[in-house]
C-alpha cells in the first residue's frame, strides 16, 4: 500500500491595531518598510520588495545594486480582505520558475482599529525532497511568525 505524505501547510495568525485597509495596504504596498532585510535571495543587499498590485502581478526583490530577483507572483488581489501570492522560491532559496506553493493572506476586520491577519502558505510537498526542510525553516522564530511580527510593528508605526 503506497501512502503519499505531504507537508502540512504553515499558519500564522497576527492581530494589527490598524483597521482592514490598511493592514492590507502595508502588507502589499509597504512590505519593502517591513520585509526583513536579512531575507533576501539577491546578491545585492536588500533594498525594496515590490507585489503589484493586481493578479499576474509580479512580487520581487530589488537589491541596492538596483538588480531584481523575482519571488512569484500575485494569483489572487482582494483588496482589502485578501491577497494569495505565488512563492516560487526553491529550498536553495532561488527563484524557480517551475515551483509555484501559495501563500494566502486573509485581513479580518475586529472593529474599527483590528485587524486578524491570517496566513497559510500551503503546498509545501511541491518542494519534493527539500519539503520538510522548507517547512522548519518558514515555520521557526525567523520564518512567517518572525516576518509578522515585522508587518505588525510597521502598521503600528
Amino acid at each position: 500500500m503506497n501512502i503519499a505524505i505531504t507537508a502540512a501547510p504553515v499558519r500564522k495568525t497576527i492581530r494589527v491595531n490598524a483597521g482592514q485597509k490598511r493592514a492590507f495596504e502595508v502588507f502589499t504596498a509597504g512590505m519593502g518598510r517591513w520585509w526583513p532585510k536579512s531575507h533576501t535571495i539577491n546578491t545585492s543587499p536588500l533594498k525594496e520588495v515590490i507585489v503589484e498590485p493586481r493578479a499576474g502581478g509580479r512580487w520581487y526583490e530589488r537589491g541596492e545594486d538596483g538588480g531584481e530577483c523575482a519571488w512569484g507572483h500575485v494569483l489572487a488581489w482582494d483588496p482589502p480582505s485578501r491577497v494569495v501570492l505565488a512563492w516560487q522560491i526553491s529550498g536553495k532559496w532561488k527563484f524557480d520558475p517551475e515551483l509555484l506553493t501559495e501563500v494566502e493572506v486573509r485581513f479580518t476586520a475586529e472593529g474599527e482599529n483590528a485587524t486578524l491577519v491570517e496566513l497559510e502558505h500551503r503546498h509545501l510537498d511541491r518542494f519534493g525532497a527539500d519539503a520538510e526542510a522548507v517547512r522548519k525553516s518558514i515555520d521557526s522564530p525567523g520564518g512567517w511568525g518572525g516576518i509578522l511580527e515585522h508587518f505588525a510593528a510597521a502598521v503600528a508605526a
